[in-house]
């Protein structure tokens, strides 16, 4: 299925290889070997902090990019000037992921740590949870969409034109969104640090992957684009799992004397992923939106960026900070949710126009 008038988007449906499958699996024994290497090898995990420049881990920072890069490949900047041609599933789409999902997230955030878990968490501890939550909340999906509208038979043209309009708006609005939401919760952040990190893992990332599908575009191939991203894909799971591990390596002692702590934070994530899925999918059923764009809009406002929010807690926060463990806890817990979400979209596909 296609927009009439969108570009063809030959890479927008890749296949959901072994990686993304058992994604869950993936980033559990990646958990258990970081932690189980932080308790063996502690003086490893403190050698890998300590290099820095200019407040940034150069570690996290290449594995961040490695993580990221391969997803900036598909956005096409060139798929938005059809943008108005069907606007309700975009509408759909941009309402949730910035009008309503940040604010929830930190919403439930508070709640949670401040009041429900305020007698088994340190306020300090709380506060850099929920800012973790808050990173996820403001950081919109861009690469695993791709494969959740493709389990749907969604509209890849759509598709594609969701993520490149969420990408642009994400480097005006993610900086500006996240210090107000973290100020509204009486977390101090330097604009000066949540600015570094919105050009070094949005803008510059962004432009590599513009800059490599440009050149991909000129070899007249319509599928170079497709089996390029296919060949580097492993790369970015790679560099996720590489990066669980060292964020499970740094957080070891206090995982081991604290375990709950991992269900605490899944407990707010799991109720902000199910709630918005049925803001958006609710929405969309009673707009009367074709399935084939309304279960996409539904699962990007649902799923998160987390290796952005992931670098930008690193950086606001340390590797050892609450808020970065909050955000891998977002890994864990995303992929068995969205795939139920998709299971549920494709039960209920006949209640909507098709």
């Amino acid at each position: 299925m296609s927009i009439e008038g969108l570009p063809l988007a030959t890479n927008a449906e890749p296949s959901m290889g072994l990686f993304e499958r058992y994604l869950s699996l993936w980033v559990g024994l990646g958990i258990a070997a970081g932690v189980g290497l932080g308790l063996i090898v502690p003086d490893g995990f403190k050698a890998i902090a300590a290099l820095e420049y200019a407040g940034v881990n150069l570690v996290v920072a290449v594995l961040i990019w490695v993580m990221i890069y391969p997803m900036m490949v598909n956005v096409d900047f060139a798929s938005i000037k059809d943008v108005g041609k069907k606007p309700k599933g975009l509408c759909i789409t941009l309402v949730v992921n910035w009008l309503i999902k940040p604010f929830t997230m930190a919403a439930l955030g508070v709640l949670f740590f401040e009041y429900i878990f305020a007698g088994l968490v340190s306020p300090q501890d709380a506060k850099e949870y929920i800012a973790g939550m808050i990173l996820l909340g403001v950081a919109p999906c861009t690469a695993m969409v791709f494969v959740w509208s493709q389990l749907v038979k969604g509209d890849a043209n759509y598709t594609l034109v969701q993520v490149s309009v969420n990408d642009l708006i994400m480097v005006v609005a993610f900086a500006p969104i996240v210090a107000l939401l973290l100020g509204v919760t009486d977390i101090i952040v330097p604009w000066e640090v949540l600015l570094l990190s919105v050009i070094l893992y949005v803008l510059i990332p962004l432009g590599a992957g513009y800059g490599t599908r440009k050149k991909l575009d000129r070899s007249g191939d319509p599928h170079h684009i497709a089996r390029f991203t296919a060949r580097i894909k492993p790369y970015s799971i790679m560099g996720l799992l590489a990066m669980v591990v060292l964020l499970f390596g740094f957080q070891a002692e206090t995982i081991v004397e604290k375990p709950m702590i991992i269900g605490l934070i899944a407990i707010p994530l799991l109720i902000q992923g199910y709630g918005i899925f049925a803001i958006a999918y609710g929405w969309a059923y009673l707009w009367r939106v074709p399935f084939a764009t309304a279960a996409p809009a539904a699962l990007i406002g649902t799923s998160n960026f987390f290796e952005l929010a992931v670098a930008v807690a690193i950086g606001l926060f340390g590797l050892h900070s609450g808020a970065a463990l909050a955000t891998v806890v977002g890994v864990l817990v995303e992929v068995p949710v969205m795939l139920s979400l998709v299971a549920f979209a494709n039960k209920t596909r006949k209640n909507f126009p098709q």
